[in-house]
């Protein structure tokens, strides 16, 4: 079983206290098509786990399976420990697309997921005031998304997110609809983010560098149906890895070695068909 927590056999997380999620067999089909075949893996607390693969081999698809979005075919989601005491949703979403409410303001935006839980007043107000000066929106808590450049739209996501206080972020490609140094930018955040106070991170990504940058370990997943080609864990600490770093280029270049086989067959199975 391929897999990336501490447990035997699996790779060692620096932070251990909260709820780990166990992948035990998942496969899955649309229909006739198979999607995901025998997927195992543990993902640690306290760790951000990048899933890369070529177009179509079941990233998404996995994610919603892990956020409950839909069942797998076969196979088990399970939650191993207890979320934060104080979790509204152990489980939670960002999208590329920011789903911001447009006549809401920032903090209007964020205190829906609170009013949700019917969380209001001075409870209300201190969790947005502490997510935003996380995501260093503090001075725009009144703005609206009109005003709002891409990467701070993002920014407000994240901080929506984070008020929930999720034991798990489920991140879909949360930095493709950005230009590349806006994309530079919330990296850099996210980093921040997570070395002040770590946070636990499913991440799906087709950009490589991105990966590099932001995850402690890095899944690969092969052409569909998606399975698990590969395992890569770099043990550099997010808050020191650079552009040009020999360690994380190495990684990037194993890993767009395994991606192009991937996508190369993908590709040649497209045109056969």
């Amino acid at each position: 079983m391929a897999a990336v927590s501490s447990h035997a056999g699996m790779l060692s997380g620096s932070y251990r206290v909260g709820m780990d999620i166990k992948l035990d067999g998942i496969s899955h089909h649309y229909g006739h098509t198979e999607v995901l075949r025998n997927i195992s893996l543990d993902i640690p607390a306290g760790q951000i786990v990048c899933l890369v693969g070529p177009s179509g081999c079941g990233k998404s698809t996995l994610l919603r399976l892990i956020g409950g979005l839909e069942r797998p075919g076969n196979g088990r989601v399970l939650q191993v420990g207890a979320p934060p005491a104080d979790s509204l949703n152990p489980l939670t979403f960002v999208f590329q697309d920011f789903a911001l409410l447009p006549w809401r303001s920032v903090k209007g935006n964020v205190s829906l997921v609170l009013e949700d839980h019917g969380i209001r007043g001075k409870r209300s107000k201190a969790i947005i005031d502490d997510v935003l000066n996380r995501t260093k929106l503090a001075d725009f808590a009144d703005a609206l998304p009109k005003q709002l450049s891409g990467g701070m739209k993002q920014r407000v996501a994240i901080a929506r997110a984070l008020a929930v206080n999720p034991a798990v972020m489920l991140m879909d490609e949360p930095l493709s609809a950005l230009d590349a140094q806006t994309r530079e930018l919330l990296m850099d955040d996210l980093v921040a983010l997570w070395t002040r106070q770590p946070f636990t991170a499913v991440y799906v990504t087709h950009n490589l560098a991105e990966a590099v940058r932001l995850g402690h370990t890095i899944v690969v997943l092969s052409r569909r149906p998606g399975r698990i080609r590969e395992i890569i864990s770099i043990d550099t600490p997010i808050s020191e890895r650079r552009a040009g770093d020999p360690v994380c280029q190495r990684k990037h270049d194993l890993l767009w070695e395994l991606m192009r086989e991937e996508a190369r067959a993908a590709d040649e199975e497209l045109i056969d068909g």
